[in-house]
């Protein structure tokens, strides 16, 4: 769903920029005042969003000749939040852009306004509103969680039509009903994955689950957290890596939700060439140029991007949130 330079008009983009601004400004000082006394969570929140690029690169088939991939907002909203969701995606573009050509420069303040704004931020009270009325347990936490992903993806994905429709792309008529049909599909892995991610979680440590989950923890795990902040780090980012290096090239090859409908509706060539703005990515298309084996290469560069969003992410975080941190 990442939308490319040339999709999108410079108006809409730039509203979209300043609203993602405010709204990561907003977040950072939100996450400052809950992570308090909370040395476990900005190493959590760089992990975060490191998995979340990792399992971004794995695209899956969903027919058609269509793939999709992990949004992941929803999972780091579930843990920690939708202002840290907001920000790990916002971490997530920005490296994604920068270094791999995914996603326009010109329009990553309109990716993060779909993916960490209205995928992390607008759709968490949907989950709270769901866990309070489900039953009490793990079947309706991971209910809630389940039916939360897959709105994220309908919702972000009709947002961005509606986007194309505004920047006289493709009209809202033929744009909305082929983006969220397309993403329908694709929001149904993305709350396989989600609940997979968070079962393992609440098995495993199920002293991350936040309390509204309503899940069982014994006592004294947020102490047992604290001082377990390097181990849990270390294994977040194994598990990251791993996925980037090792799985990431066996990913669909076909094009994902919205560059199958901008084929299937015509307006794939306005993101043409010349509408490129950042030309400068070492890592284009997932790949270390260096490296003519395809699979070896896409691999590494998913390793390096995995380290770069970890590192960037816990600077910018420790940084504007929580300057005296410690891992």
């Amino acid at each position: 769903m990442h939308i490319p330079d040339g999709f999108v008009s410079g108006p809409i983009n730039a509203v979209a920029a300043v609203a993602s601004v405010a709204a990561l400004a907003y977040s950072l000082r939100k996450v400052k005042r809950e992570f308090k006394d909370k040395d476990f969570a900005v190493p959590l929140m760089a992990v975060m969003a490191a998995f979340v690029f990792a399992a971004q690169m794995l695209n899956f088939p969903i027919g058609g000749g269509t793939s999709g991939h992990f949004l992941g907002a929803v999972v780091v909203a579930t843990l920690l939040g939708p202002w840290s969701a907001c920000i790990a995606l916002a971490v997530v573009l920005v490296i994604q852009g920068l270094l791999f050509a995914d996603g326009g420069i010109s329009a990553l303040g309109t990716n993060i306004l779909n993916m960490g704004i209205v995928g992390g931020i607008v759709t968490y009270p949907v989950m709270r509103c769901l866990r309070a009325i489900l039953p009490a347990g793990r079947g309706g936490y991971l209910a809630s969680v389940a039916a939360t992903s897959w709105f994220s993806i309908v919702l972000a994905s009709s947002v961005c039509a509606l986007e194309l429709a505004l920047s006289g792309t493709s009209p809202l008529g033929i744009a909305l009903p082929a983006m969220a049909g397309t993403h329908a599909l694709i929001g149904i892995g993305e709350a396989l994955i989600t609940t997979a991610v968070l079962s393992a979680v609440a098995i495993a440590r199920p002293d991350i689950i936040p309390d509204w989950a309503n899940l069982k923890v014994s006592e004294g795990a947020t102490s047992t957290l604290q001082k377990a902040t390097r181990g849990l780090t270390m294994a977040g980012l194994a598990s990251a890596v791993a996925l980037a290096l090792f799985v990431s090239p066996f990913a669909s090859g076909y094009p994902d939700g919205l560059e199958k409908v901008a084929e299937d509706k015509g307006f794939l060539e306005t993101a043409s060439e010349d509408k490129i703005v950042w030309t400068k990515s070492i890592f284009p298309d997932y790949k270390v140029q260096s490296i003519e084996s395809e699979g070896p290469s896409t691999g590494m560069a998913g390793l390096i991007g995995t380290m770069a969003v970890f590192g960037f992410g816990f600077s910018v975080i420790r940084l504007m949130a929580r300057p005296n941190i410690k891992v």
